[in-house]
């Protein structure tokens, strides 16, 4: 499976999005309250489809249930594995997954957008990537797959950013 340039890029974009949410300068944990007040936004968010889709996505976290079964998964993989000139069609995908009830006021403002179905490809494919931190961006030999890294060692998704980055993981 390999994940294109432009979701690797986003992926890293993504996490970080959430990351800088996720909690105030306090330290407390506010995530539910930031992404409330983004969904509020959207309106006027919809005019970074493009040119911030990571940023915009945000609103849609939690919103997709994704499908266990091959078919689902292989329409997700085939989403992150293209470029964002290349991307399926919206409704060649929507069976891989359901959208919460919560999310259609949010959908159909982006629907009125000429790039809305492209910008909700990609937010399905982001939230994907999000869901699925074991999925790899670089191609990884079946033997680096196999590595010696518990699940409990594994970075999480703001680690996982700043490696990315070119830092250090943490315990190096």
């Amino acid at each position: 499976m390999s994940i294109s340039p432009y979701f690797r890029h986003l992926k890293s974009a993504y996490a970080a999005e959430l990351d800088d949410m996720r909690t105030d300068s306090d330290g407390k944990n506010v995530l539910d309250k930031r992404l409330n007040q983004r969904r509020k936004e959207l309106k006027f968010l919809v005019a970074m489809l493009e040119t911030c889709p990571e940023m915009v996505a945000t609103a849609f976290h939690k919103g997709f249930r994704f499908g266990s079964n091959a078919p689902a998964k292989a329409a997700m993989e085939h989403v992150i594995s293209h470029e964002s000139d290349e991307l399926p069609e919206w409704d060649t995908i929507t069976h891989a997954f359901t959208l919460e009830a919560w999310t259609q006021p949010l959908v159909d403002i982006v629907m009125k957008d000429p790039l809305g179905e492209w910008f909700l490809t990609v937010a399905a494919g982001l939230e994907y990537l999000n869901l699925n931190q074991h999925l790899h961006a670089p191609a990884e030999s079946e033997e680096d797959d196999e590595s010696e890294t518990s699940e409990e060692d594994a970075p999480d998704a703001g680690e996982q950013w700043l490696i990315e980055q070119g830092f250090d993981p943490k315990g190096s």
